[in-house]
């Protein structure tokens, strides 16, 4: 019952309660990206290399599947699929890029909310007095 217990005490913990809400909207945002790049970028950067679906631009790399769209060429035998993997590489780019933004806003917001070090009042300096005490006490010691 004890192991029940525990595993109770760190489900509900905060922690982990954050991380699985954040990899659930992860999730929808990544599908979010991916319709974004596959439904709005692409179509036009496609047309500008040929009116084809560029994720389906792709070289044989045996003799047979020139001319085949690219599901049909993989069937009869292994091809590059440089488009898919550049389509791929634009949604990991966006994606990136915007998580960047979102994490340059929040420590944004974070430094208007928080005094920065510098903003904190100085230490006021020992008044001499005390530092003439200090330097006899410490000849004392020192005996001299």
């Amino acid at each position: 019952m004890a192991m029940l217990e525990e595993f109770r005490k760190f489900a509900i913990k905060g922690n982990v309660v954050d991380l699985a809400v954040g990899v659930i909207i992860g999730g929808a945002f990544g599908r979010i990206v991916d319709s974004l790049v596959q439904d709005v970028i692409m179509p036009p950067i496609g047309k500008l290399f040929g009116g084809l679906d560029f994720a389906n631009y792709y070289i044989p790399l045996n003799h047979q599947g020139y001319g085949l769209p690219l599901a049909e060429a993989k069937k009869a035998g292994a091809v590059l699929a440089y488009g898919n993997f550049l389509t791929i590489l634009l949604n990991f780019l966006i994606l990136a890029f915007v998580i960047f933004q979102m994490v340059r806003l929040m420590n944004r917001l974070r430094n208007q909310f928080h005094t920065p070090e510098e903003a904190k009042p100085a230490v006021a300096p020992t008044p001499e007095d005390v530092l003439l005490l200090r330097e006899i006490r410490d000849a004392l010691k020192n005996g001299r």
